[in-house]
């Protein structure tokens, strides 16, 4: 085949081609238009609806998605206020705790006296709960007071801030019963690290960890291994009337108590630490 021959050959092909693809174009582009414009249509109460059903079927990345454009494209109104605080929820159920607690604190900023804010503090509590704690809770249960405590100490607080601006909250009763669940367990985590300074004889570590979960933790059922911490620590730093006050508050509010009776058969530190000293 001559050259000049192959070229012009070529050429047609490349027009055919061109020609092809322009056609492909003028078929699919009007058809994505009328997509989008089908969603732009859409009323804020129909794209609620659409986001609310993948809500209920836990559909969360679709509840998600759904619940954003219709933010996007209604900023305003009260389908998006709802939006939004749904939209906390589903963050959360769809395991993104970082972008459920941002989208509380916005719902609690933008909308402070919403009807339903009391929810947006009782979800902010729950993701904090569930970010460490029911994790934990659920699959190594004895594990739970071993972990950080740090998003246990937030959810406290988010459920003590719900409890105070809400009092009469339908959310306030669970609220009210988790808080029991993280004093108790913050109380322990306090109690072990005073236990683990107190090992090391790290009297003032000890001392401080163990007033500290008195003050912070009152009543739970690690108060009266707190005082005796604190008895034994103000005794080997050579403070026997601190010492003596302790020993005081220990018999009157647990006048069982081994170390008051003095019917105990162990050793304090074989008690705190039955493997042996380190």
């Amino acid at each position: 085949m001559f050259p000049s021959a192959l070229a012009t050959r070529l050429s047609i092909s490349s027009k055919l081609l061109t020609a092809a693809m322009i056609a492909s174009l003028l078929i699919t582009v009007p058809g994505c238009k009328k997509d989008k414009g089908v969603e732009a249509d859409k009323p804020a109460a129909e794209m609620y609806a659409d986001a609310k059903r993948y809500l209920n079927g836990q559909n969360w990345s679709r509840a998600i998605n759904q619940y954003q454009r219709l933010s996007t494209r209604y900023p305003f109104g009260r389908y998006t206020e709802q939006a939004q605080l749904e939209l906390a929820y589903a963050y959360h159920k769809g395991g993104r705790p970082d972008a459920a607690l941002s989208t509380a604190d916005r719902f609690i900023r933008t909308y402070p006296s919403h009807p339903n804010v009391d929810y947006a503090y009782y979800l902010r509590g729950l993701t904090n709960y569930d970010r460490r704690v029911g994790f934990m809770e659920r699959m190594m249960p004895s594990r739970v007071r071993d972990r950080d405590q740090t998003a246990a100490r937030e959810s406290f607080r988010d459920f003590d801030e719900l409890i105070r601006r809400f009092p009469d909250s339908r959310y306030a009763p669970d609220a009210r019963q988790r808080m029991v669940f993280l004093r108790n367990n913050l109380s322990f985590y306090e109690l072990d690290v005073a236990r683990y300074y107190l090992r090391r004889k790290a009297y003032v570590a000890s001392a401080n960890r163990a007033r500290y979960a008195i003050e912070t933790y009152p009543g739970t059922p690690e108060t009266a291994g707190a005082l005796e911490i604190l008895y034994i620590s103000y005794t080997e730093m050579g403070l026997p009337e601190l010492a003596e006050d302790t020993m005081k508050i220990l018999a009157l509010n647990y006048p069982d108590h081994p170390l008051v009776t003095g019917e105990s058969k162990q050793g304090f530190f074989s008690r705190m630490w039955p493997w042996g000293k380190d």
